[in-house]
């Protein structure tokens, strides 16, 4: 393995040594795309610890944005590279065993469509 690919994969893993993103992962496999509120409201997180959560699995790779405003929608990225297309294949069938008790209240009602990243 090439250097560049290692340090990619030892990002993805530290991104998910987190009990927390592993819970946000879980909620979008089974609710696609959420908005940084949802993720605060579903497992009682503030909105800087949300929004620093779902940045840190955006820079590693496994997840998009797309902005319409001032709300930010995250979602499961659409075109993974090879290293964080398989982590995430293992892990949709790990979270989907084993669901993620959210924190907080999930009593938000249905999330809007991920439409992915515009523009």
């Amino acid at each position: 393995m090439e250097g560049k690919t290692l340090r990619h994969l030892a990002r993805i893993h530290r991104a998910l040594g987190d009990e927390t993103r592993l819970r946000i992962l879980g909620l979008l496999f089974r609710r696609g795309g959420l908005c940084v509120c949802q993720v605060e409201r579903m497992l009682g997180l503030t909105q800087s610890k949300a929004s620093r959560h779902l940045r840190y699995l955006r820079d590693a790779g496994l997840l998009e944005d797309a902005r319409v405003g001032a709300l930010v929608t995250y979602g499961i990225v659409r075109e993974p590279s090879p290293e964080a297309a398989a982590v995430l294949s293992t892990l949709r069938d790990i979270l989907a065993r084993h669901p993620v008790p959210p924190t907080g209240s999930a009593s938000e009602g249905p999330p809007p469509s991920w439409a992915g990243p515009t523009g």
